[in-house]
This record gives C-alpha cells, structure tokens and sequence, in this order.
C-alpha cells in the first residue's frame, strides 16, 4: 500500500469518526462529550497519520526493520498518550468518565485503522 493512499484513506476514516461526535453535539447531547474532545481527536489523529507514514517508510526503505518500527511506534503511541491524558486532565476541569469513553472511543478507532493498514500491507507482501 503506497504512502499517499494511506494518507487519502486516512483522512476519509478520520471524517467519518467524526461524524459521531459532530451529531452528539449538534443534536444537543454535547454532555457526552468531554469539554476539550476536539483538541484529543486532533492529538491522536495527528499521532496515528505520523506513526502510520514513518511506519510504511520505514518498510518501503528496508523491510528487515519494519518490526522494530512497529514496536518502537506502539511504545511510543502509548507514552504519548499517557502524557496527554496526564497533562489535558491537569490542566482541564472535565468529567473524567465521560473523558475516558471519548479517550477510548478515539484510541480504539485509530488504533483499529493502524492495525488494518499494516496487515493489509503485510497480506500484499505475502501474496507475491
């Protein structure tokens, strides 16, 4: 899978995750979403589309290391994610629970997508 349909399928993913949220809010149950939702969906859909692109680079370059990239890039995610929950609830009065839900339902989605894209890419290298 090429780097560029990656990025165009991502992007497609990412508007319809967002959909979701965007009727939530619109139809006047905003109470379930955290006050700065936008601002996570934003940090992991950045995170995601970065560890995605250096991922498929890495393979396209030298496919010995591939694994190493994927293992250095989940570590990473993870840490980066812990950071944000620690520092965003510090800073910001927000229902924790409900921040939480939001959190998961982000993370899983994204990680979903990561994980889909890279067995995809992986099934093409086995079906040559």
């Amino acid at each position: 899978m090429k780097i560029t349909s990656t990025v165009l399928y991502f992007l497609l993913f990412t508007f319809i995750i967002a959909i979701p949220p965007l009727a939530l809010q619109y139809t006047g149950n905003g109470n379930w979403l955290a006050a700065g939702f936008w601002t996570t969906f934003i940090f992991m859909a950045a995170l995601t589309i970065l560890l995605l692109i250096g991922m498929l680079s890495v393979k396209q370059k030298n496919q010995e290391y591939f694994t190493q990239a994927f293992l250095g890039a989940t570590t990473f995610k993870i840490l980066a994610c812990l950071i944000f929950i620690f520092i965003f609830l510090a800073k910001n009065a927000t229902d924790k629970h409900v921040f939480l839900a939001d959190f998961v339902y982000i993370y899983l989605l994204n990680t979903a997508f990561e994980i889909y894209v890279l067995l995809r890419n992986l099934r093409h290298e086995n079906s040559r």
